[in-house]
């Protein structure tokens, strides 16, 4: 019995996260839909150069 009740609740826990999952992914989708598409910019978003990011050399 006690391996029965286990099973049901990894079952339980199981259900929960594939729902939460599931709900990320849509929350994703809506936000990316929602955002205007770098095509349609006239200017996009700039990055800094790759030597900004990187720590200076201190020897």
């Amino acid at each position: 019995m006690f391996e029965y009740e286990m099973h049901q609740l990894r079952a339980a826990e199981l259900t929960r996260e594939a729902d939460r999952r599931r709900l990320v992914r849509e929350a994703r989708r809506v936000r990316t839909a929602a955002r205007p598409s770098a095509r349609d910019e006239a200017e996009g978003r700039v990055s800094a150069p790759a030597w900004k990011a990187r720590p200076a050399r201190t020897t």
